[in-house]
This record gives structure tokens, sequence and C-alpha cells, in this order.
């Protein structure tokens, strides 16, 4: 009763009235929300979700098993909402000198509106998104880790060159990825004049940062093969493949956010 109370406060005016079926303003961008019903009263965490190229923060919210997902957790949904057709992110082919600065400014700015709306635990928001979302989750790993419990990129890496290392802190991140995928292969194809990064090199780059190493490798769900690493800290590291192409799961997902989350 404590959450619904507070969610008619929150959304009794048309200023602040935002939801899966209605923009929410964040700075100069929007996002959408969708909040399960039965969401605990308590401080609650998110599945913060970066959509493809030419994709929606609308298509997302559309997606009735990422929102099934989100009332299984017990926590939000946000379907983030590129500029244009893609992400601002660095060596892309649009825009070779453009910086990832815009979109850093603009997820911090959407997290802070969340926190506004509803009591959000900052230690539970993971950040997840496929294919150029996927290159986005990326590169909030190594840009603003510290917004985030973990990372679980799928299908998308960084633009090449990737980067040799990270200047935050490093985080928990578990990578997924098709081993027959043609769109975004793991040793990226050329568009124009920009090529997609090499997925074992981000990762190797990325355990270097982290100080990772090898633990195990396993069976997991979505017919998937995890190759699993751990640092000093506990935190993890993982690189899980299926034998398919640039495909998108919510059971694979939910492996990943539940690695990230430890549990």
């Amino acid at each position: 009763m404590r959450m619904l109370a507070l969610l008619t406060v929150l959304f009794a005016s048309p200023a602040a009235a935002c939801g899966p079926d209605t923009d929410c303003v964040a700075g100069e961008r929007t996002y959408r929300l969708y909040i399960p019903e039965n969401l605990s009263p308590d401080p609650v965490g998110a599945v913060v979700f970066a959509h493809g190229y030419r994709g929606s923060a609308e298509g997302a919210m559309r997606n009735r098993s990422l929102r099934g997902l989100a009332d299984e957790l017990g926590m939000v949904f946000v379907a983030l909402k590129s500029a244009g057709d893609d992400w601002n992110l660095a060596h892309r082919p649009r825009n070779p000198a453009q910086t990832e600065a815009l979109e850093y400014t603009y997820v911090a700015a959407v997290l802070d509106d969340v926190a506004a709306r509803i009591p959000l635990d900052r230690d539970r928001v993971v950040a997840t998104g496929f294919s150029a979302g996927g290159m986005m989750t990326w590169t909030l790993a190594c840009g603003m880790p510290e917004q985030f419990a973990g990372f679980v990129p799928i299908s998308g890496t960084f633009w090449a060159p990737v980067p040799e290392t990270c200047t935050s802190p490093p985080a928990n991140l578990v990578h997924i990825h098709g081993t027959q995928d043609s769109v975004v292969p793991l040793g990226g194809r050329p568009i124009g004049e920009a090529r997609q990064g090499d997925v074992p090199t981000a990762l190797a780059n990325y355990a270097a940062h982290g100080g990772f190493s090898y633990t195990e490798t396993i069976e997991a769900p979505g017919d998937m093969t995890c190759r699993q690493s751990e640092n000093a800290a506990g935190q993890v590291l993982d690189f899980c493949t299926f034998p398919g192409g640039h495909d998108f799961s919510v059971t694979r997902l939910r492996h990943g956010i539940a690695r990230v989350l430890g549990h």
C-alpha cells in the first residue's frame, strides 16, 4: 500500500506523468519506465536497457518478456532512448570523432529522475542492451561503473579501436554473444570507414584492467557456455556464448543479471 500511495503522488501531475506508454523527461531527452504492480515498498533495483540501432524505448517496452522479467525480479524496467538512430559512441561510422560524454550525462540524468520517482536501490541497478545497445552497455561499464551494480552487454562491444583500459574502477560484467553472429561477429566487421571492435580483445583488456583471472567454465541457461573469471574483490567477468546468430533471449539475460548481482 505504501508503494501504491507513493506512485499515486508521483504520477498525479501531468509534469510527472510518465511510464511504459508515455515518455519520461531526463534533461533534453526521454526514457520510459515500467514499475511492477507488486513492487516492494522498500528500495528496489532497476534493469536499464539500451535498444539496438534505430530502436526505441517504446519498442523495448513492447517486449512483454522484458517487463515480465522485471515482475519476476521485483525491479523496475528502464528503457533508454538514443538521441537519434544510434548512440553517441566513440569511433561510430557517422561521427568517428564523437565522444561518449553526452551519453554519460544522459544516463546519469535518467538514474536521478528514476530515483526521484521511486525508492531506488543504487546497489541493484544493472545496465544491459542488445546489439548497438550492447555497445552502449560496454561504454557505460568503462566510463561510469560506479552508477551500476553490473553490466550485461549482449551481441555488441566497442567500436574499434577497443580501449586498452578504462579510467574508472572495474565492475561486474557478463558478455553474451552468439558464435555464429554475422551482424556483430565476435571479431567485428567493417561498416563504412568504421569497424566493430573485437570481443575477445575487449574482454582481455577489461580482464587486465580489473585484475580478473579465469576460474571455471560452466553450462548456463539458454544453451550458453560461460567462461567465468573473478578478481580479488570478488567481482565477476564472464564470457557467455551460445550456438546461434544475432539473437536476444530473456533467459540468457536473466542469467547475466543473477551473476552480476551475486545470486
